[in-house]
């Protein structure tokens, strides 16, 4: 299979300390299929694997330590010898020595190069055979002036594509006589509208069908809530971007979750779409609870 047929191979190394799990995290997030501390004899196997899947596996993140490894030791030639059975791109971690002493001392671990040295020590043997990967590298990042918030975001910014969500949101109704969603992170109560449960001809029928959806949505009060709370998550949304936060939950509630909350978390769902960057989902928890 040529190299114009097969989906994105990013090999992601570094210096111990300078973010790998992090970014591996970040990747995950964006839709990559990740593995984790992959032997790079390996690599060439899941190479081959991620092109016979095709669409399936369409972007693919081996997370690769070599240190103590002598396999990678002419990794430029290598890489060569990858990039001839697909597209693949390496992804270099770095940070200078005294950041990644402190990252050291922090969690109270020693360098795993170190021995009977002094983490320093380590940072220079590993430092010295990851030269040829740094030299072979396709992006470099310099984590050395990010905490792990700021290293997701930066990567999030490399690895989105134009047009793909950065945040993924699900609008949820529920019934709050069967409970408080427990992953909400927002709600919203729909109890200050007529209930359609009292009304006999609108009874049978759910939020999702227009008998209901037109008469919630045409309450006093329905489309001033619709208009103040789409405004309100605007700002929210945003900062959840900026922030790296990749999933929320807005819960909207109604006694037993079939009708207000339902016709009026479609509609929020709806207007919610526009937003850039969000991906929205919608559920309904309780909807086919008698």
């Amino acid at each position: 299979m040529g190299a114009g047929d097969t989906g994105e191979f990013m090999i992601v190394t570094g210096m111990s300390g300078a973010g790998r799990s992090t970014v591996a995290n970040a990747l995950e997030d964006l839709g990559w299929y990740v593995v984790d501390n992959l032997p790079p004899q390996m690599l060439r196997p899941l190479l081959d694997l991620s092109n016979l899947g095709g669409a399936a596996l369409p972007k693919v993140a081996a997370v690769v330590d070599v240190r103590g490894r002598n396999l990678f030791d002419d990794f430029p030639g290598a890489a060569r010898a990858l990039r001839q059975h697909g597209t693949v791109r390496v992804l270099f971690l770095d940070a200078a020595d005294d950041v990644l002493v402190r990252r050291f001392e922090s969690v109270r671990r020693p360098h795993p190069l170190q021995g009977n040295g002094t983490i320093l020590d380590g940072i220079r043997i590993e430092r010295a055979r990851v030269a040829p990967l740094r030299e072979a590298a396709d992006i470099v990042i310099d984590t050395s002036g990010f905490n792990i918030h700021q290293l997701a975001t930066r990567v999030t910014e490399l690895f989105t594509e134009e047009g793909d969500a950065r945040h993924r949101l699900t609008i949820m109704s529920f019934g709050f006589k069967y409970g408080l969603p427990a992953d909400a992170d927002l709600v919203a109560d729909m109890r200050f509208l007529p209930n359609p449960y009292w009304n006999d001809e609108l009874r049978a029928y759910s939020g999702r069908e227009a008998p209901v959806a037109d008469y919630v949505l045409s309450r006093e009060g329905a489309q001033e809530f619709l208009t103040a709370y789409t405004a309100a998550l605007g700002p929210v949304l945003a900062g959840y971007q900026r922030e790296n936060k990749s999933h929320s939950t807005v819960a909207i509630g109604c006694t037993g979750g079939r009708h207000r909350s339902v016709a009026v978390a479609e509609e929020l769902a709806r207007r919610l779409s526009a937003v850039p960057g969000v991906a929205v989902t919608v559920q309904h928890r309780d909807l086919g609870r008698e």
